[in-house]
């Protein structure tokens, strides 16, 4: 057999590409395949890296003497992989472990990449910047570390980034807030902090969730597109009234455990909410929905410093959480009524409420609906399970409860 020399490292790598290719082009089978030689390297080099867990078994059917457009999780078009989905997408499958080749950049035509959840480590590679048809990076619910890559930007295309549920470190670049077309930002479940970056008015950002981060300073102006922000539990400050005026087209809205103060702005309760999360932070003032009926399925402003009188406006909710703040006066009877209407779950208790109309109709509760008032300044007039939390005390003591009427 003939050895062939190569002068240098150019002309190797051109000699394999020409191997690969004769390789590429006849299946043991006959059958012709025209994947691109650097795709088929690419290939090989991803697979090198990474492994099935324990139950899986996502690779075995990953055999180069075949063509690569017919593995597992690899989808062509003419000559080129165009996505790869790496992992049993099944429920409850076991998923990989590894590392992320950076050879993953080498698919140039490539331009959906998601990753089951599973155990691979490493850093995100910075050439998947080289993947400029990429639209849709999904690589959540594994071990990742290091910082988002700042070339990540440079994704002319992209509009779905999920990175959540790693292990993630440093700052959200600044550039990627920015990308021409980024719709879905999805960075939850890290260990990310600094502050949120900002985001052009013009951004067509639809999904940005950074819950459960260490993120902190004050929420910026955030794009008026936005229908799903859920930034809680991190360490925001500061206040968001203004901010949230102009989201008007949100149907979720988490801000909990941070420390953001001021006023509840009375038109986010007519955002078109499936639920309003706002509890665990400083806010203070009275609650006054600008209309009539809120009809958000779950509303809860628990443990903050809002006061004022319990708004009657809220009795079409379904799960209302009012508990831990500092609201006064009588219990509306429209929310009385409410229990008796459709409402599950109303969470008053440790405030300094001072009366409540229990009429026959509401003395006996309907099977599954939950109603707490220990620790106010009345004597709860049924007795209802509570949660833990609520403490054993059913009412504040005497001299908390200044406009207690004797």
């Amino acid at each position: 057999m003939e050895v062939i020399g190569c002068c240098c490292l150019r002309d190797c790598r051109f000699f394999m590409i020409a191997v690969v290719s004769v390789m590429v082009m006849v299946s043991l089978s006959g059958v012709t395949a025209i994947l691109d030689p650097i795709d088929f390297l690419a290939l090989q080099a991803i697979r090198k890296s990474l492994d099935d867990m324990p139950g899986s078994e996502f690779f075995s059917a990953w055999d180069f003497t075949g063509d690569p457009c017919d593995f597992p999780g690899v989808f062509c078009v003419r000559d080129h992989v165009v996505a790869l989905a790496l992992g049993d997408p099944r429920a409850g499958a076991p998923g990989l472990n590894g590392r992320l080749d950076p050879a993953l950049g080498r698919l140039s035509a490539l331009a959906e990449l998601s990753l089951v959840p599973g155990r691979v480590t490493g850093p995100i590679p910075d050439a998947l910047s080289s993947c400029s048809e990429l639209r849709f990076l999904v690589l959540s619910n594994n071990l990742l570390s290091g910082p988002v890559p700042t070339s990540l930007a440079g994704l002319p295309h992209l509009r779905t980034l999920d990175l959540g549920y790693n292990q993630l470190t440093g700052s959200i670049p600044a550039s990627i807030a920015s990308s021409p077309k980024l719709s879905n930002l999805i960075l939850c479940h890290n260990q990310l902090s600094g502050s949120l970056p900002p985001f052009p008015t013009s951004s067509p950002l639809l999904h940005l969730n950074l819950k459960h981060n260490q993120l902190s300073g004050p929420v910026p102006p955030l794009p008026p597109s936005l229908q799903y922000l859920s930034l809680g539990s991190n360490a925001l400050n500061g206040r968001v009234d203004t901010v949230l005026r102009r989201l008007i087209r949100l149907n979720f809205l988490d801000l909990s455990s941070n420390f953001l103060y001021g006023s509840i702005p009375g038109v986010v309760f007519g955002f078109p909410l499936a639920a309003l999360h706002l509890q665990r932070n400083a806010f203070s003032g009275p609650v006054e929905p600008s209309q009539d009926d809120v009809v958000i399925p779950v509303v809860d402003l628990s443990y903050n410093r809002l006061w004022g009188a319990v708004p009657p406006q809220l009795a079409s909710v379904s799960r209302l959480y009012l508990n831990n703040n500092r609201f006064t006066g009588d219990v509306p009877n429209r929310l009385v009524q409410g229990l008796n209407n459709g409402m599950q779950l109303l969470y008053l208790q440790h405030n300094f409420l001072t009366g409540i109309e229990i009429g026959t109709a509401t003395a006996a509760l309907p099977a599954g609906t939950a109603l707490c008032l220990h620790y106010n300044c009345m004597v709860p007039p049924i007795d209802t399970p509570c949660p833990l939390k609520a403490g054993s005390q059913r009412m504040r003591p005497l001299d908390q409860c200044p406009d207690l009427r004797v």
